[in-house]
């Protein structure tokens, strides 16, 4: 793999289903910043990958702090975020190089397995792209018109990241208009009329949303430093 790769860390949630004061991306877990245990999973990718951390241009200040209070070195550059997450990438997109491999990875997702990023890299360089996905376990209903209805939940995924993309199907898409259902990269890719490749997640790479979260992270941080 000879393209240069990018890693855009996406941290701006103020996580206000934790709490207002501090944004989750900044809770401290295993004794660190979450933020900080997501780049840990990139760890591989020190000194051959571009960092960019999206924050909120109002917690910036309080990262460069962090940084220095936790002795964080991992070299990266800040990007401000945007209204929505993708103007915030778009933001990030302007820093990327073209012929580049672009990874797009929710900062509160610090368990994803080395083995998921590996894959990713691999389908990405080949087809142009590579979206993480994991089976649904629950049972699932439609409601429409108030009426509710079971689903076949075998032709169901649930999508993580990291996306990965190469550099020009990403930015091609990202000179589309905002749209509401542009929830991810993977629908602003797809919207562009490109085809998306899925690869398998691993289960234990959650978007850490509620408090009970944390607490998860944390056990299986402490398993995986003891195997």
């Amino acid at each position: 793999m000879n393209s240069k790769i990018y890693v855009i860390l996406v941290a701006g949630g103020m996580g206000k289903r934790l709490d207002n004061a501090t944004p989750k991306q900044f809770h401290l877990v295993g004794g660190r910043p979450l933020v900080m245990h997501t780049f840990d999973a990139f760890s591989s990718f020190y000194g051959k990958a571009q960092f960019l951390l999206v924050l909120p241009e109002m917690e910036i200040g309080r990262w460069k702090h962090l940084c220095v209070d936790y002795n964080f070195s991992v070299q990266h550059q800040i990007v401000e975020g945007g209204p929505t997450r993708y103007h915030s990438v778009k933001n990030a997109l302007a820093q990327v190089e073209e012929k580049s491999l672009v990874f797009v990875h929710d900062a509160v997702r610090p368990l994803v397995s080395n083995e998921t990023i590996t894959e990713c890299l691999r389908v990405a360089g080949i087809y142009g792209s590579a979206i993480p996905v994991i089976p649904v376990t629950n049972s699932l209903r439609r409601v429409e018109n108030g009426i509710s209805r079971s689903v076949e939940r075998d032709k169901f995924r649930m999508v993580q990241t990291p996306q990965v993309f190469r550099s020009e199907i990403l930015k091609k898409a990202y000179l589309q208009g905002y749209r509401s259902d542009f929830t991810d990269e993977a629908s602003v890719v797809e919207n562009s009329g490109q085809p998306l490749h899925l690869v398998d997640g691993n289960v234990e790479n959650i978007k850490v949303t509620h408090p009970g979260d944390l607490g998860y992270v944390e056990t299986v941080l402490a398993s995986r430093q003891e195997d």
